[in-house]
């Protein structure tokens, strides 16, 4: 059956790990008829944990799909991973739907995954809603989370749903909305009664609550609210679909998903008041400008590529999220990214690995394109070559880098091969060959996320690999003012080779890298050979005179020179300028530069003097630090020599409750103890190379 742009509503479930989200999955597909029954993620057989590592390790570690039907809309689901390691999934799921639900513990309030994608979620203006689950666990409480929320968002939460008793007193959920309650009952779709005497208060605020947040969907609603002191059913619906769709306020809902409770209110409330894809926008690049767009059914049409699968069975799979107009199959469309044809053949919606073939897909709705040639993630898919791209999913840079090799030389390129595969499925997840320290290095979100990619490669193909901690890129640079000059001169049969430069450098500011000025006068330098002086000054700081390592942030002037009108080339030249440099930064009071990164840490506070201590034994400046509802955000800036580990040591830290951000900020001096370290440690690296 193909739905409308308005029978679709696309909902990202979302949070910190073990709260509850696959649970939640699984009973939305069986309470919406999907499933036969659902499945504990202890079973290893959920719909959303399909992958054998996550069998394995009974944790979510890709996003997985389903969809639910209910008053003829279709509900697509998005579950999605809680360990930070994996975010790069939950985001691809932000940009696919039109409204997110945070998935928050009972018992355990909000965390710090949960502040994240709360601030996720602001960037993108994104309305939202939370779910607080497990309220048949005896320390759970609905109140004091609701509270907790307030405190740490500063939103006053609207209940849509309240529990009936808590811990082993918990017997279901009342729906405000349509003023219901349900009962939960074992292995089965929870029971709709009516709502025990004894909630009736509580019904009657919360619903006041509700009239209140649908008041703010539109000024005439807003102007009948403050006349009347209501609003009637149908008004109420029309404020709150409006309201949410502008994030003017946060649903609440109440639940114990694995006894089946809240679960069908909830499906019945994105079905009425959920925002539609309609109200939704999406960005292109105009130029070098992001625009909005209007998600637009009407219009030709466009889809941007979210996501990308291999399958056993299925081959490669591309997920589509349809921006304009219609996808059919058996059609042909444009790859506006890659300015290619592409036939599109089958397209597939799905309930978790299980493919339901579709003949259309329409603007608003995600679906799967099978054994495309072209088709990569970030792709613009369209129904001309003069569609504009979309902007490419903002996921997060890597926070943690290995350096990876086969231990069979021979293996070294199937590696390779099955690596770049997986930077293609995971976008967060980095591999490339560091011609600078000979190094392939892998870069992720975190140690959990490179070791199930590197355990996957390994079991399924038979590959045995090293990691070891990756070498940093120093670099060098001047400190004064030199000159030097050197003339190069050979004499063999036939032509000799002739060239005498002088040069003069200095310090530029840190960042600027390099700039070369030609102050020739009077020809003593021909024209024609100042390419190969700039070539051989070029060469001179690939390799710099304390380490080896490139040189950066330096002024290069040739102001004078010699040459012969027969044994002078470019290449004389370039030999001369390349060796007068070298000997220039001999004199010029050369230094050391490490990179240094600018880290965001974000820690529960108890954990706040051990991180900053362990920071400052790290050489970290830190920068400043925010608090608020118990987690802190600290800033700093550290070496990256000192990071190279930074996520298992905050990991031990904290518990594993901790998580960071990191990305290259600017290049330091450094020297004494440090700077012999590292003069020492290259110069084993480079007898190493040679013997090699």
């Amino acid at each position: 059956m193909s739905h409308t742009t308005d029978q679709i509503r696309n909902v990202t479930i979302a949070g910190h790990g073990q709260t509850g989200k696959t649970t939640l999955f699984e009973h939305l597909l069986f309470a919406g008829g999907v499933i036969p029954r659902a499945e504990t993620v202890e079973s290893g057989k959920t719909t959303g944990d399909s992958s054998s590592e996550e069998v394995e390790r009974k944790i979510s570690i890709h996003a997985a799909m389903g969809h639910v039907e209910r008053n003829g809309v279709k509900i697509n689901f998005f579950d999605t991973p809680g360990s930070s390691d994996f975010t790069g999934d939950v985001i691809l799921s932000f940009r696919a739907s039109e409204f997110a639900l945070l998935m928050v513990d009972g018992r355990s309030g909000v965390q710090i995954e949960t502040v994240k994608l709360w601030r996720n979620l602001d960037d993108r203006k994104k309305p939202r809603g939370v779910f607080i689950g497990k309220l048949d666990n005896d320390q759970a409480d609905f109140n004091k989370t609701l509270a907790d929320i307030k405190e740490k968002f500063k939103i006053e939460p609207a209940p849509v749903t309240l529990p009936m008793g808590s811990g082993g007193s918990f017997k279901g959920v009342i729906d405000v909305l349509h003023e219901k309650a349900y009962f939960t009952a074992a292995d089965a779709v929870e029971k709709e009664g009516p709502i025990p005497d004894e909630y009736k208060g509580a019904v009657a605020s919360a619903r006041e609550k509700l009239i209140e947040a649908a008041a703010e969907g539109d000024d005439t609603l807003m102007e009948h609210y403050i006349d009347k002191g209501s609003l009637s059913p149908e008004e109420m619906k029309k404020g709150l679909i409006e309201a949410l769709a502008e994030s003017k306020y946060v649903p609440a809902f109440a639940g114990a998903a694995l006894n089946n409770a809240g679960v069908v209110p909830l499906i019945d409330f994105i079905a009425d008041a959920g925002p539609n894809p309609r109200t939704a926008k999406d960005m292109v690049l105009d130029g070098d400008k992001e625009t909005e767009i209007p998600l637009d059914p009407d219009k030709p049409f466009s889809a941007l590529v979210i996501k990308t699968t291999y399958d056993q069975f299925s081959g490669k799979l591309s997920w589509v999220k349809v921006i304009a107009g219609k996808l059919a199959a058996d059609t042909e469309a444009y790859n506006v990214s890659e300015n290619k044809k592409e036939r599109v053949g089958k397209i597939y919606t799905c309930q978790g690995k299980k493919l339901e073939e579709v003949r259309e897909l329409s603007a608003g709705d995600v679906g799967i394109i099978t054994k495309s040639a072209t088709l990569k993630t970030n792709d613009t898919l369209a129904a001309t070559d003069n569609s504009l791209n979309f902007v490419h999913l903002r996921l997060p840079e890597p926070v943690h880098s290995v350096a990876v090799n086969a231990v069979a030389k021979k293996d070294d390129d199937k590696l390779g091969e099955f690596l770049v595969r997986a930077a293609e499925e995971d976008k967060t997840f980095r591999y490339n060959f560091n011609g600078e320290t000979k190094e392939t290095v892998i870069s992720g979100m975190g140690e959990l996320q490179i070791n199930i990619i590197l355990d996957k490669i390994k079991t399924n193909q038979k590959i045995e690999i090293e990691t070891h901690i990756p070498k940093v890129a120093y670099r060098e640079t001047i400190t004064k003012k030199a000159a030097a000059e050197y003339t190069h001169k050979k004499q063999t049969g036939g032509h000799g080779q002739y060239g005498k430069v002088l040069l003069e450098i200095a310090p530029l500011p840190r960042g600027e890298n390099y700039q070369f000025i030609n102050a020739i006068f009077g020809g003593a330098i021909p024209k024609n050979y100042i390419p190969g002086v700039e070539k051989g000054v070029l060469e001179g700081m690939a390799h710099g005179t304390m380490a080896s390592y490139p040189v950066v942030d330096v002024e290069v002037k040739v102001v004078d020179g010699k040459y012969h009108p027969v044994d002078s080339s470019e290449l004389s030249f370039k030999l001369a300028a390349r060796n007068a440099f070298r000997d220039a930064m001999r004199q010029a009071n050369p230094t050391l530069l490490e990179p240094v990164m600018n880290l965001t840490v974000f820690v529960e506070e108890k954990y706040l003097g051990d991180v900053m201590s362990d920071l400052s034994s790290k050489r970290g400046k830190i920068l400043g630090q925010d608090s608020a509802g118990g987690i802190a955000e600290i800033r700093a800036e550290v070496p990256q020599a000192e990071l190279l580990r930074y996520s298992i040591d905050l990991r031990s830290i904290t518990s594993g409750t901790g998580s960071f951000a990191v990305a290259f900020d600017h290049y330091a001096p450094i020297s004494g103890r440090i700077a012999d370290d590292v003069i020492k440690a290259r110069e084993s690296f480079k007898i190493q190379e040679a013997d090699e």
